[in-house]
């Protein structure tokens, strides 16, 4: 049988063998903390940045897309110029035929 002494001693022991397992839980459970905290950063960072690649990649589609259709409505437009310019010469002829025939 144990004494009172020795069960002391191995109460004493297993007591401070806790408070060593609590420590080391502890210190785990902060590094896993530290470390999902990294982690995180870097994937936050990471999804940020290919977030910024994308939207870089839509915005310069937008523009050549937008240059383009400028281009397109601008030579329409030329084209739209022209016509009323030769429709407008031919009218002068016309009116200029009808004031001479007037006048004179």
């Amino acid at each position: 049988m144990m004494s009172i002494s020795e069960a002391i001693t191995t109460i004493k022991k297993a007591e401070n063998d806790a408070d060593k397992l609590l420590e080391d839980a502890k210190r785990e459970s902060s590094e896993m903390k530290e470390n999902t905290i990294e982690k995180t950063k870097s994937i936050i960072q990471k999804s940020k940045d290919e977030a910024h690649e994308e939207t870089g990649g839509i915005i310069s589609k937008a523009e050549e897309d937008a240059k383009r259709e400028t281009s397109q409505i601008s030579i329409k437009a030329d084209e739209n110029i022209k016509n009323t310019k030769n429709q407008a010469t031919g009218k002068i002829d016309e009116a200029v035929g009808i004031i001479v025939k007037n006048i004179l």
